[in-house]
This record gives structure tokens, C-alpha cells and sequence, in this order.
């Protein structure tokens, strides 16, 4: 048994101080407020985990190198395209471990990888043809965070149109192969392997109930470009959601992603399926996708959670906060979200398939400890720490019970800034 002490901790009823938790083999077992300082103890206030619920963990590789040019979401795909080119699965394992240590810095302690990076050059498959899907697993459990792996069915290049050569390394035949090479994949540890639909663009809807039989979490981007539903609309007669209700993919393990452009009747299917919405502030903002009906959503009854999707940030304050301020942009209002909406958006790890974490008896022992006295904290609230903080705040993150953040030091890779900047340089250089 390990025993931590948590000056003040933000429990299922909210905020408390002098809080005792114990943990056994990964566990919370005790969770006790107004206790004596004893065991290890945690300065600040200690939050749940965060769940990093969409990543594109190869899209770090872009940051600082694309967000000054000019265009649309669809000329910084083809720059996503370039990149993908220069990845195998050693250095994408290299990559990813890097990105992955950087998400637990900023208090992740699980990620969904919307995993669509599968085959070698030219869509050539390799020995193993989910290589790539191992390297990313083991990426994640050397930087000590969760992984569900997403992996995600791919199979055309737009609505009626095959791949191009720079997507073929993306797609599979049709989503039976799909589904045969998925099964051979064998998660260890805390890795969980879950499915996405890439979108309606690259799933023909006759392959989206093969892709929906599937068990365990089921992820899909949805409506993130007024293109793709125009798109959708010429080619099928209805939107996307529609689409992807009609053909069974909608439902309570389901995660629409983004959800940008969205009609009211879209936003009534969401809620009447049970499926979630994933917002991803910070690379919407940065691709200009425009701002999703977050509130009409809450308010309708969906889930929100949230996601650094393309790493153009990775701070899961950072993207709350962009939840409550983009909202009060769209609504020109204030309030919008109350703190703790916004911890259960962040910290939604049942959406990938982990059930519910949080500081209670019996939860999977994930914490992240917030310095609340830094020059972006101090005096604040600490219902208010989600508006305030960032990641530089988290000082100790435990991932099932295991300390892989200390002192803002990440105890399992050694200066996560240093790996990333050598892999980065070597990849364009390539």
C-alpha cells in the first residue's frame, strides 16, 4: 500500500482539504478528507487524471512549422501528407514516445490514438501488418501513460473516389480486411484497442456496419468541414451524422469528433443515440474550423469530452478553457460551463474504454497534482484552477498508482523536450 496526502483535492463532490488516499496494486482504496499530513504528500490541489480523448500523435511533428502559413484545412493536409511519408515504425515509435511523455507533463494519464498511419510506403503492408500500431503501444507504455488504440478504417479517398498514392498507406481493402488485421493485434498492458470510422468520406457507407459490429470504444471525425457535409449531402442525400446513424455506427460507446457543423437535427440524432461529442479546441482553432454548439449539446444531453488531436497544443487546461471561452465567443455570454462540466469533459476516460476515473474508492489510482501558487495560479480559486493554469502548473502525475511525473521531472524519459526535438529535425531532414 502507498499512502498520499493532498493538501486540497477536488473529489466527486468537490473541493476539500487534508485529503488521505491510499492506493493498492493501481487502486484507490481509501479516498479520506480532514486527515493528518501523512505518507507522501501533494502540495497544490490534486485533480483526477486527464483524458486526452483524440490524438494524431505523428501531428506533433508540425507544430511551430505550419501555424504561420496561410490556406484552409485542406492545404495543411497535404503538409500532413509529407509528413506521413517519412514515418516507419522505428521512428514513429521514437516520435510518439516523445509525445506521449509530453502528454503526461501536462497531467494525461490516458490518450485515444485515432490510429490511421497503418501500412509502409505505398501501402505496402509490413511482416507484422500492425507494426506500426505496436510501435505506438510501446511508445505509451514506455512514457507511462494509457493507451486505446483507435484503429481506424480508411478505405477511400473522398466520396466515389479510390486512394491516392499518398493515402494508400492509410487504407486496407475493405473493412472486413480491416477487421482481420485488427483482430490480430494483441494489447498488453494498459493498452485497450478500440475502432474508428476515419469519416463518411473514407468509409463508403455499405462498409460502415462491418466497422460497427466491432466491440470496445468506437470513435469517427464528424461534420469538421462545411465541405464534408456538403460532400456527403451530394453523394448520399443527407449529412453525415445521418449517414452514420443509418448505418448503425451511433450509440453510447460512440465518439462523434469534432462535431463542428452541426444542425439541430443533428444534434437531437447525437443525443437520442447516447453518443458522445469530442471537442478539440485548440487544433480547431488552429485550422480554423470554426466553433461547435458545445452548450446546445450539454444542453441536449450529449457527452462532451475533449482532445489535443493534431498537438498543435498539448495542455488539457488549455483546451477546457478554450471549451468555456469559445462558447462565450459563439453565445456572447459568459458562464457558460460550470468547473465542474469541465472536469468531467476532461477527465472523461470512459469514452475510451477505461470506465470512470476519478478520487473515489475502487477508481483506477490516477491523479495530477497543480501548483496553486505560480504566477498563473496564485490567489485563484481552486474551483477555478481549469481557467487559470497550465500545463507548466502540474507538478506530479500517477498513472495507475505509478509516479510518472515527480517534481515536474517525467521519471521514465528523460528530457521528453530533447527526444522530440531530435526526432522532429531527423524526420524533416529526411
Amino acid at each position: 500500500m502507498t499512502t498520499y496526502w493532498a493538501e486540497r483535492a477536488w473529489l466527486p463532490d468537490g473541493v476539500v482539504d487534508a485529503v488521505r488516499l491510499e492506493v493498492v496494486d493501481g487502486t484507490f482504496t481509501q479516498v479520506v478528507p480532514g486527515r493528518p499530513r501523512t505518507g507522501t504528500v501533494l502540495s497544490g490541489l490534486v485533480l483526477p487524471g486527464f483524458a486526452n480523448g483524440h490524438s494524431h500523435a505523428f501531428h506533433r511533428a508540425m507544430r511551430g512549422r505550419t501555424q504561420g502559413e496561410r490556406g484552409t484545412f485542406w492545404t495543411w493536409r497535404e503538409r500532413m501528407y509529407d509528413l506521413a511519408d517519412r514515418l516507419d515504425p522505428d521512428s514513429y515509435y521514437r516520435l510518439a514516445r516523445g509525445v506521449y511523455a509530453e502528454m503526461a507533463l501536462s497531467g494525461y494519464t490516458s490518450v485515444g490514438e485515432f490510429h490511421y498511419l497503418h501500412h509502409g510506403p505505398a501501402g505496402r503492408p509490413y511482416d507484422d501488418p500492425n507494426e506500426m500500431g505496436h510501435a505506438l503501444a510501446r511508445a505509451a507504455a514506455d512514457a507511462g501513460i494509457r493507451l486505446t488504440l483507435l484503429d481506424t478504417c480508411y478505405l477511400t479517398g473522398g466520396f466515389g473516389r479510390p486512394l491516392d498514392d499518398r493515402q494508400k498507406r492509410f487504407g486496407d481493402v475493405d473493412a472486413e480486411a480491416w477487421a482481420n488485421r485488427v483482430d490480430g493485434f494483441r494489447p498488453e498492458g494498459l493498452v485497450h484497442v478500440g475502432a474508428a470510422v476515419h469519416s463518411v468520406r473514407a468509409v463508403p457507407a455499405d462498409q460502415l456496419p462491418t466497422v460497427a459490429e466491432r466491440s470496445g470504444p468506437l470513435h469517427v471525425h464528424v461534420s469538421e468541414q462545411r465541405a464534408e457535409n456538403q460532400d456527403c449531402v451530394a453523394h448520399y442525400g443527407r449529412g453525415p451524422v445521418q449517414v452514420l446513424a443509418d448505418t448503425g455506427v451511433l450509440g453510447p460507446r460512440t465518439v462523434a469528433v469534432h462535431g463542428t457543423h452541426l444542425d439541430d437535427a443533428d444534434i437531437r440524432t447525437l443525443a437520442r443515440t447516447g453518443t458522445r461529442v469530442c471537442f478539440c479546441p485548440t487544433t480547431e482553432r488552429d485550422l480554423g474550423d470554426g466553433l461547435g454548439p458545445a452548450r446546445q449539446l450539454a444542453d441536449a444531453g450529449v457527452g462532451l469530452c475533449l482532445g489535443s488531436d493534431s498537438q498543435a497544443v498539448v495542455d488539457a487546461f488549455e483546451e477546457a478553457r478554450a471549451l468555456e471561452m469559445n462558447d462565450r465567443l459563439a453565445a456572447r455570454s459568459r458562464g457558460r460551463f460550470t468547473g465542474a462540466e469541465l472536469l468531467a469533459a476532461a477527465t472523461d476516460h470512459d469514452a475510451l474504454g477505461w470506465g470512470e476515473v476519478g478520487l473515489f474508492p475502487g477508481a483506477p489510482a490516477d491523479l495530477v497534482a497543480v501548483d496553486l501558487n505560480s504566477v498563473r495560479t496564485a490567489g485563484a480559486e481552486p474551483e477555478a484552477v481549469l481557467l487559470c493554469a497550465s500545463a507548466a502548473d502540474v507538478t506530479d502525475v500517477l498513472v495507475a498508482g505509478r509516479e510518472v511525473v515527480r517534481d515536474r521531472v517525467h521519471q521514465l524519459v528523460e528530457r521528453p523536450e530533447a527526444v522530440l526535438a531530435g526526432e522532429i529535425e531527423a524526420l524533416w531532414r529526411s
